[in-house]
């Protein structure tokens, strides 16, 4: 059918709610929205959905989350999963809630037991949840750091990760066969409870959590010597965090804790921020002026789902707050981690650090000086996730720790996806041990530098919404992929020439330095990876969970500004390459 023909059809169809057409009617003489709303079916990609919220195909409602659980319920179902259930979270977005006991009714109607969590959590609690539970599978709604007009859904398999292949191919399998959304079962909220099929947790397993996080702890010593002194600022920019992060470092010994009051409660209006994003520096405009008040150590935020965290500390030299990267602070408590384990001896001889392909290449280095082995995976933490699956099945190696660029990070395998909360806690002691020796984080950061090289990496993104947008960005991708690239210009007459070019849609690394091919060893995926000369790099994807391409980028040079400048060089040379 055409746009127009399916709005019509929602328009006339009795599945819909009185409040969805009204919606609808109020768009009947603008085609363009029509067009945009309903060209397509709201694609169920490999980790679930995210999109606009509104009536039509191509949004975020209860139709669509229904559709979307429906065809997951028939793949529970398939694999003999019902009494093992479903858990459920969500976050602090518009909707949120609605669509979760949504999903929850539908599992239920189903004959699938499904667990939905009292009250908002962290995406990381339900990863920790799946396994802890014994659960088939999981369900979070968030849209993570989107702005407030977009939510999402997100499906994690048996051993807690988000899902991957074959298993995502096969839902996807599963929710494209659902064309009827008048026959998506549900079930009434009372009936589903007194049948044993819709059952709500909370505090009891929230205990559990924090348990297990304070078990990552190194060095509960120093936090006893130094909780009391040290200072931190913390919003949650009015997402999950704020009960599960004060908790923890209330119960570790953590005193001078001062949070954000304007972002403290949860509001899927983000009413401070314009994009609850901790990579954004406007979002930390209160918490830093709070920083300055208090005369805050460090400045900590996380986002609505609490599985992203940015952070700025006090270099006390300038008395300025330094902004840290997701690379950064990721290596930092990479850093701290390895060497603390080295100390005390329980570093695993088979230990391994896992990162994505487009993070910083300062991991290899630090993974190389203390013998870990080092893996790489695709962009998205469900891969590093994967990993731990791989590395207990085969009994082969150890994780140590994970992270990536994008601000995410986990200690440890409690869980199997990024966790601000416990990338909060670790911090603050990390703060705290380095403070007693008389050093700030940001002093620990430049010794980092000054040991591995002076790594800087940065992004840029092009937003380019509706159908006009995805056509533009496989184009671009097409042009990158046909034409090739041979080299970079960065600087009047000097071009970093493509050392190995590196496309992981057709599994390829063709080296242009010694000739040949040979496998990226990876799964296909639309990524086209460019290494270049002076430990420099180029990396080239669409967003898996926004209308944007991405070119992701990396230097090594000789000092901050030097790779400062490096990247700034980098980044025209890319848009040059982009325009020409």
């Amino acid at each position: 059918m055409t746009a127009k023909q399916n709005y019509e059809a929602w328009l006339s169809g009795e599945e819909f709610d009185e409040e969805t057409k009204r919606e609808l009617r109020g768009i009947a003489h603008d085609d363009k929205e029509i067009e945009d709303r309903f060209y397509k079916e709201l694609e169920f990609g490999t980790g679930g959905l995210r999109g606009l919220l509104g009536a039509g195909t191509n949004r975020m409602n209860l139709y669509t989350v229904g559709k979307a659980t429906q065809g997951l319920a028939d793949f529970v179902n398939s694999q003999k999963g019902q009494e093992k259930g479903v858990v459920i979270a969500y976050d602090s977005r518009r909707y949120s809630k609605e669509f979760a006991f949504a999903a929850a009714q539908c599992l239920a109607a189903n004959g699938i037991r499904a667990y939905i969590f009292e009250s908002l959590r962290p995406t990381p609690e339900l990863s920790f949840a799946v396994r802890e539970l014994g659960c088939i599978a999981g369900i979070v709604i968030t849209a993570s750091h989107n702005p407030p007009e977009y939510n999402g859904y997100k499906v994690y398999w048996e051993d807690g990760a988000q899902i991957t292949p074959p298993k995502d191919r096969q839902i996807i399998e599963c929710v494209n066969q659902v064309t009827d959304y008048g026959k998506i079962k549900t079930m009434e909220k009372e009936q589903a409870k007194k049948g044993g099929l819709l059952c709500i947790v909370g505090e009891e397993l929230d205990a559990r959590y924090m348990e297990e996080l304070k078990k990552l702890t190194e060095n509960k010593e120093v936090i006893k010597e130094q909780g009391k002194e040290l200072k931190i600022v913390y919003t949650p920019l009015h997402g999950t965090g704020n009960v599960p992060v004060r908790r923890i470092l209330s119960e570790l010994g953590f005193t001078k804790v001062y949070v954000v009051e304007q972002q403290e409660q949860p509001d899927g209006d983000f009413p401070t921020v314009s994009y609850p994003n901790p990579e954004d520096e406007k979002a930390f405009a209160l918490a830093l002026e709070l920083a300055k008040e208090k005369d805050a150590d460090l400045v900590l935020a996380t986002d609505p789902d609490a599985d992203r965290l940015g952070v700025y500390a006090k270099d006390e030299k300038t008395g300025a707050y330094m902004p840290f990267t997701g690379n950064m602070s990721g290596m930092l408590l990479c850093e701290y981690l390895l060497e603390q384990k080295k100390k005390k001896g329980t570093l695993p001889s088979d230990g391994t650090i896992v990162k994505t392909i487009v993070t910083t290449n300062m991991a290899n280095a630090a993974a190389q000086a203390y013998g870990m082995q080092l893996v790489e995976t695709l962009t998205g933490f469900k891969y590093i996730g994967e990993q731990i699956k791989f590395f207990e099945q085969e009994k082969n190696r150890s994780y140590v720790f994970g992270f990536e660029e994008s601000y995410g990070c986990l200690a440890g395998t409690y869980a199997r996806d990024k966790d601000a909360v416990a990338a909060v806690m670790l911090l603050c002691e990390a703060a705290a041990y380095y403070r007693s020796a008389g050093k700030t984080l940001w002093d620990q950061m430049l010794a980092i530098f000054e040991t591995y090289g002076y790594y800087r990496e940065g992004q840029k993104s092009i937003t380019l919404k509706g159908a006009e947008g995805a056509e533009k960005i496989q184009n671009i991708l097409k042009k990158f992929r046909e034409d090739g690239i041979k080299g970079i210009p960065v600087q009047s007459g000097k071009v970093l020439q493509v050392l190995q070019t590196r496309d992981y849609k057709k599994g390829i690394i063709t080296d242009h330095l010694h000739g040949g091919n040979r496998p990226t060893g990876l799964p296909a995926s639309d990524v086209l990876y460019y290494e270049l000369e002076e430990d420099a790099w180029l990396c080239v994807r669409p967003s898996g969970t926004e209308p944007k391409i991405k070119f992701y980028m990396g230097v090594k040079g000789s000092s901050v500004s030097d790779a400062s400048e490096k990247l700034e060089q980098l980044e025209q040379g890319m848009e040059k390459l982009l325009n020409s």
